[in-house]
């Protein structure tokens, strides 16, 4: 028998709608409706980055230093900071050194904070614009290099698909249809909420690294 040949499948954001509705055991007939649905999609979108890493939000960035600078804006759209190097150098002279992370009370004690050299530690500050204080203050020109979690897109327009991995829209549909539900059919919020938290822990489970990983046990002398 013969196959479609195409791997595309995707569902814009007036057929999720639809889909979650559905699971609701209603229809959506009401343009109010419609609005409160991509409402619920927006805040889910805001619960599932306090849920842990999603793979396909992490992107690497970078950002100019020049002689002096202690600090850099991250841009509203970053949620958190995994890892960060400085790079020095270009092409076959460019070299990444790690720096440490360090907490934002580390960062308070140190006693000058303008003292200038190559940085070797990064605070990041979480707030609603994200900043970065890289210590000692640069003594040069330099590119800090990080991965960091970006913030997923919003709904937009109801034409628009959703930015989310293709192996989240079964999980993305059971939880809109679980937030729906809380609005619109409380008899089904417990089945609802119990689909959507399977389906997320079974995507969360498969959104994961798998490079191999060496444990060697420390031993004592």
């Amino acid at each position: 028998m013969a196959t479609s040949g195409t791997t595309a499948f995707d569902l814009s954001i007036d057929d999720l709608v639809e889909e979650a509705f559905e699971r609701c055991g209603m229809r959506m007939t009401a343009g109010y409706q419609l609005e409160s649905a991509r409402r619920s999609l927006n805040l889910l979108f805001l619960d599932w980055a306090n849920r842990g890493l999603n793979l396909w939000t992490i992107e690497q960035a970078t950002k100019a230093l020049t002689q002096g600078d202690n600090s850099v804006l991250l841009g509203n759209d970053t949620v958190n900071v995994l890892s960060a190097v400085i790079r020095t150098g270009t092409g076959t002279s460019q070299q990444d050194v790690t720096i440490d992370r360090i907490s934002r009370e580390e960062y308070l004690n140190l006693p000058n904070k303008n003292v200038q050299g190559r940085p070797s530690q990064v605070y990041v500050e979480r707030s609603s614009t994200p900043t970065a204080y890289v210590y000692p203050a640069a003594d040069g020109a330099y590119t800090l290099v990080y991965y960091r979690i970006r913030r997923i897109q919003d709904g937009g327009v109801y034409t628009n698909t959703t930015d989310v991995n293709f192996r989240f829209l079964p999980c993305l549909t059971s939880g809109l249809a679980y937030q729906l539900a809380l609005k619109y059919a409380p008899d089904r919020i417990g089945v609802l909420k119990q689909i959507y938290e399977e389906d997320f822990q079974r995507a969360a489970l498969e959104d994961r690294d798998t490079a191999s990983v060496r444990i060697v046990p420390a031993v004592g002398y």
